[in-house]
C-alpha cells in the first residue's frame, strides 16, 4: 500500500480560525458597544519582532479589533517600561497586553511579565497563567503551542495515548507545549540540548514537536515511520531562504503528516493571539 502524506497547512487553518473569529468579534462589539482591544509593547528595533508585530496589527484590524502598538526605544529604562505597562493594565478598553520578546538585556523581562494581570495576559507567560495551564484550567495559553493544538484538532489528529516528544524546553514553546499535550492525554517526553541519545527518543515517538531553535537540525531518518512531525522553527539562511528546525528532504516518505516551513505553525501563532484576546475580553466583560 502506498504511503500517504498529509501536509498540515497552517495558512489554511489560520484562515478558518480567523473567519470564525470575525463573526465573534462582531457579536462582542454589538454586545459590549466596543470592539475587543489588543495592545502591543515593542521595545527597540529587532527586525523579526518588527515584522511579527506588523503582521499582528494587520490581522487584528482586519478582524475588527482595536490594536495599538506602543513603540519604545531600546534604551528605555525598567521604570519607564513598568509605567507604560501599568497604564495599559489600568485602561479598561485594553483586553490583552502583549510584551513583545525578546527585550533588551538590561530589562527584567519576568518582572515586567508579572505586572500583566492574568485576565489580560494574552501570551500566557505569567506565573499564574503557567500555573493554571499545569492544573488543566488555563485561560490564555502561549500562542505557538496553542496554535499547534488547533492545527492537530483541525486535521483530526487525536493525541490521546500517543507517545509524543517535544524537542526544546523554552518557556515560550517547549514547556507549555508539553503541558498541553499532557492535558490532552499524550505520553510526553521533553528532550533538549542535554538529552543523551536523542535519536532513540525520536524513533519511538508517534508525534514530534521540534522547537530546538537550530536550522535543519533534524532529518527524515531521525523519525519513526508514520510519525506526525510539527516544525516550530523558522530561520533565514545566508542565501535568504526560510528554513525550519527540520530538513524536509524525504520527510514525506517517512512522516504521515508534517508542517511546512514557512506556512505551517507561523500563521497559527497570530490566529491564536487574536483568539486569546477575544476570549480574555469576554472573560473580563462577563466577570
Amino acid at each position: 500500500m502506498p504511503h500517504s502524506f498529509l501536509k498540515l497547512d497552517g495558512k489554511q487553518v489560520s484562515e478558518h480560525v480567523m473567519t470564525e473569529l470575525k463573526s465573534s468579534v462582531v457579536q462582542f462589539t454589538q454586545n459590549w458597544k466596543r470592539p475587543p482591544g489588543l495592545d502591543v509593547v515593542l521595545v527597540g528595533e529587532n527586525p523579526a519582532s518588527q515584522i511579527y508585530v506588523g503582521h499582528k496589527e494587520k490581522a487584528a484590524l482586519k478582524l475588527g479589533f482595536t490594536s495599538n502598538i506602543h513603540r519604545l526605544p531600546s534604551k528605555v529604562t525598567q521604570k519607564e517600561l513598568e509605567s507604560k505597562i501599568l497604564s495599559l493594565v489600568m485602561n479598561d478598553q485594553v483586553d490583552g497586553i502583549l510584551l513583545q520578546m525578546p527585550l533588551p538585556t538590561h530589562l527584567d523581562s519576568q518582572k515586567l511579565i508579572e505586572m500583566i494581570p492574568f485576565e489580560k495576559d494574552v501570551d500566557g507567560f505569567s506565573e499564574k497563567s503557567v500555573g493554571a495551564l499545569c492544573l488543566g484550567r488555563p485561560k490564555a495559553v502561549a500562542c505557538t503551542p496553542a496554535g499547534v493544538m488547533e492545527l492537530l484538532k483541525f486535521y483530526q489528529i487525536n493525541v490521546t495515548g500517543l507517545n509524543a516528544v517535544v524537542v526544546g524546553r523554552s518557556s515560550i514553546v517547549g514547556k507549555p507545549m508539553a503541558m498541553l499535550l499532557i492535558n490532552a492525554g499524550a505520553t510526553v517526553t521533553v528532550c533538549h540540548s542535554k538529552t543523551v541519545n536523542l535519536k532513540s527518543h525520536l524513533k519511538s515517538a508517534d508525534l514530534v514537536v521540534v522547537a530546538a531553535g537550530q536550522p535543519e537540525f533534524l532529518h527524515a531518518d531521525n523519525f519513526k515511520q508514520n510519525a506526525v512531525v510539527i516544525d516550530v522553527g523558522i530561520h533565514r539562511t545566508s542565501s535568504q531562504k526560510i528554513v525550519g528546525d527540520v530538513n524536509p528532504v524525504g520527510l514525506e516518505l517517512v512522516a504521515k503528516a508534517a508542517t511546512p516551513v514557512p506556512g505551517g505553525v507561523g500563521p497559527m501563532t497570530i490566529a491564536m493571539l487574536l483568539s486569546n484576546t477575544l476570549m480574555l475580553a469576554k472573560y473580563r466583560m462577563e466577570k
